[in-house]
């Protein structure tokens, strides 16, 4: 499987380097559900965000998606959790991410929060 994914991370890495997401023209799809209702979902801003990343633009990353620029922060110490690492500061985080109530509750209300139209909610829309 790592061997199949580091491949494709390589070559969706060149693709996000190559080719600006806001540019007209460019390969990636929209989000459909954005096209459709003109209301952003929960990953809405993605692509553009991992753009932004690749061009080490931490700032307008989390302009384009705050919430999985936050899970990209936890990332690390999971990938770490799961090769072996048990960091006991670590293991509440671990509990709580891996409880499906806690992503039942927050997915949903991250989509209807980045959908507000007044400040703070708006800062959550891609920008």
């Amino acid at each position: 499987m790592l061997a199949a994914a580091v491949p494709t991370a390589a070559v969706g890495a060149w693709l996000l380097y190559r080719f600006d997401p806001n540019a007209v023209g460019n390969p990636f799809p929209p989000c459909l559900f954005h096209l459709l209702t003109g209301y952003w979902c929960p990953g809405c801003g993605i692509t553009r965000m991992l753009h932004a990343l690749v061009h080490l633009d931490i700032a307008q990353a989390w302009r384009m998606n705050p919430g999985v620029m936050l899970g990209l922060s936890l990332l690390p110490g999971l990938l770490a959790w799961k090769a072996g690492w048990r960091a006991s500061w670590f293991a509440p985080v671990v509990a709580a991410v891996s409880e499906p109530k806690l992503w039942l509750f927050l997915l949903p209300a991250y989509w209807i929060a980045r959908n507000l139209p007044w400040f703070p909610f708006t800062a959550l829309a891609p920008g």
